[in-house]
């Protein structure tokens, strides 16, 4: 499997393609990582150094790619934090070429603008940006619960309401849903719970709720279920190994104390998922 993966990258730390990268090459995906800023670390330190990219330096990029001829066998293009309007324009075209050069390609979009705590942190064009044009667009998407709200302008909180939100969003185009960060009222105290819905079913899975924030963890979530998704068609699979793959990293961080992810400390959950939470079919 080969995916094009066109996000932010940091030299110090884990967001992004700096996140996304490692965890696809340990499970036997040949990725082709394409730059959008060149980051010292990510923002949320407060501080950092290095450029953004501009879309026609981005562009000229995967035309390069192009002309190796890279495009027939790119299976996914895969897309996260877009810092501004401009980058959506190569994306959007990037995902028509390639899937004029591989009909079997997918665009996976991870629509990234907030969360519930925190309201959202893009530019106020970028929402609607990706609400209007790019969403459509994508085969899977991979928002967050409170992502999925804007994108079809609802207050999604119970399974039922989710799943409703779900199907709405699923109606503009993207057939695969994967909702992270679901917290729904009558769930177990001290847990939270992603549900993946495709043409097939839906299907939810809990875990313990970390007392920790992770950045980088939502960028590894959407390239592991992309990868796995794409490599089998079946969600509930991969809805199990991208779980267990995220929480045992998300553990491993917790324990160690530090800020960043231990993305290379964890490869073997990556590699040889434990499988450890049950996936129930809900629909």
């Amino acid at each position: 499997m080969r995916v094009l993966s066109i996000q932010s990258a940091v030299a110090y730390g884990h967001v992004g393609n700096s996140a996304a990268v490692f965890p696809l090459q340990r499970i036997g995906v040949e990725v082709m990582p394409v730059y959008t800023v060149n980051f010292s670390n990510h923002t949320g330190y407060g501080a950092w150094r290095g450029p953004l990219i501009a879309p026609d330096d981005v562009r000229d990029v995967i035309t390069g790619i192009e002309e190796r001829g890279a495009f027939t066998d790119t299976d996914v293009v895969l897309s996260g934090y877009q810092g501004g309007e401009g980058i959506a324009d190569v994306i959007l075209e990037t995902v028509a070429r390639v899937k004029a050069a591989n009909p079997g390609a997918i665009y996976s979009c991870d629509p990234v603008m907030g969360n519930a705590k925190s309201g959202c942190f893009v530019a106020p064009a970028i929402p609607i940006l990706l609400r209007d044009r790019v969403v459509p667009a994508a085969d899977l998407i991979t928002p967050n619960q409170f992502e999925l709200g804007f994108l079809t302008d609802t207050e999604p909180d119970t399974l039922e309401s989710t799943l409703v939100s779900a199907d709405l969003i699923r109606a503009t185009g993207p057939r695969t849903v994967l909702v992270t960060s679901v917290e729904r009222p009558d769930r177990p105290e001290g847990t939270i719970e992603m549900l993946a819905v495709d043409d097939r079913g839906a299907w939810i899975v809990q875990t313990p709720m970390l007392p920790m924030k992770a950045n980088g963890s939502g960028d590894v979530t959407a390239a592991l279920f992309t990868a796995h998704y794409r490599r089998t068609g079946d969600a509930a699979d991969a809805l199990a190994r991208t779980t267990s793959s995220v929480f045992d990293l998300l553990t491993r961080t917790y324990e160690s104390g530090a800020r960043e992810l231990q993305l290379v400390e964890s490869q073997e959950a990556y590699a040889h998922p434990s499988m450890q939470f049950t996936v129930q079919q809900v629909r």
